[in-house]
């Protein structure tokens, strides 16, 4: 797909290869009631978020997620699904968990859910995920 620019437009995604920054989207609400139904749900087996596997454990961040993360050569930031910005939802297209990369032209999904899931909780796993989506997506640091 053809990502979308920071305000909204469409480019070739091939046109600037230079990575600002990452971008992981959970899939989980940012409100108080929304990380309260997450976490219960989690704990009850009704919901589940493979990114929030990664970066959380019970309740704040995970100490191996931060030394990963603190290894990128650009910002990993992150959002909740009701508090992503609109350029990365117009990339995302309703995927939760998703991780994307912002160029100065375009939002270009390096892993979907599926992907994500396959890391299985593991933050080198992440890592290197990201680093091979990069790879094949012609994109550079």
């Amino acid at each position: 797909m053809t990502g979308a620019t920071p305000n909204g437009s469409y480019s070739d995604p091939a046109s600037s290869t230079r990575i600002r920054r990452i971008v992981g989207v959970y899939a989980a609400d940012g409100t108080l009631r929304g990380e309260l139904t997450y976490w219960l749900g989690a704990r009850l087996g009704r919901a589940h978020c493979s990114l929030c596997d990664v970066t959380h454990g019970l309740v704040r961040e995970r100490a191996e997620w931060r030394t990963c993360r603190d290894e990128f050569p650009v910002p990993f930031d992150t959002y909740h699904r009701d508090d992503q910005p609109e350029s990365i939802r117009a990339e995302a297209e309703g995927r939760t968990p998703i991780v994307v990369a912002e160029t100065d032209v375009a939002i270009v999904t390096l892993l979907a859910p599926d992907e994500i899931e396959r890391c299985a909780g593991s933050p080198d796993a992440l890592a290197a995920a990201i680093t091979a989506a990069i790879a094949q997506r012609g994109l550079s640091w």
